[in-house]
């Protein structure tokens, strides 16, 4: 069908590592190509899987403490580009930007940090900036795009994984994209609600 799209490139970089490892072999099988940050990407090389850096596409490290890791052109323009666009396409070829078909993101737990009566500035440092980016990046260009934007959904992923292999159809990828919405609406709600003293 036309509305299949496999996945080649995965960007994945989540907090919550429990669970990731049945999704990185199932992915793993289908042939995908692994591309992440810090901690993330030193488990998945944990594993024995292959995995480029994100500061070696963007010839950026990770800057400012953490706080800048895939904020970046040829991250956002990866999740971002239309794949059936010419002018989108014709750009990626003259920027050097690869498409990115997979986004995984486990956001920063801002209510747990909350919850555990910490100070104020770990709970701003526990405010996630690239995370939540991606996720709305990653939802926005559904049609093109997978997101799993937390750890509850790793385990519906493998699932399709395991089924199709390393494709998926437009209503799993708008199905994602209604659960990635939904936790970003949840976390920002949070994140206001600290705000205003609730």
């Amino acid at each position: 069908m036309v509305d299949n799209k496999t996945i080649k490139t995965a960007l994945i970089s989540v907090f919550h590592k429990d669970g990731l490892e049945e999704l990185l072999a199932a992915l793993h099988a289908g042939g995908v190509k692994f591309l992440s940050t810090g901690g993330t990407q030193k488990f998945i090389e944990s594993l024995g899987y292959e995995c480029q850096t994100v500061e070696s596409l963007t010839s950026y490290p990770s800057i400012l403490g953490g706080r800048v890791k895939t904020l970046h052109p040829k991250v956002f323009g990866g999740i971002l580009a239309r794949r059936d666009n010419e002018g989108d396409q014709e750009q990626m070829k003259t920027y050097d930007i690869p498409e990115i078909d997979l986004v995984v993101v486990d956001l920063y737990p801002f209510e747990d940090t909350v919850a555990s009566g910490a100070g104020e500035q770990d709970i701003i440092e526990k405010i996630d900036i690239g995370g939540i980016s991606l996720i709305r990046a990653a939802a926005k260009n559904f049609k093109d795009v997978v997101i799993v934007p937390s750890k509850a959904e790793y385990g519906i992923l493998t699932s399709i994984l395991r089924e199709k292999g390393a494709q998926t159809c437009l209503a799993d990828r708008r199905m994602f994209a209604e659960r990635a919405f939904g936790v970003s609406s949840h976390y920002d709600t949070a994140i206001h609600n600290w705000f205003a003293g609730k």
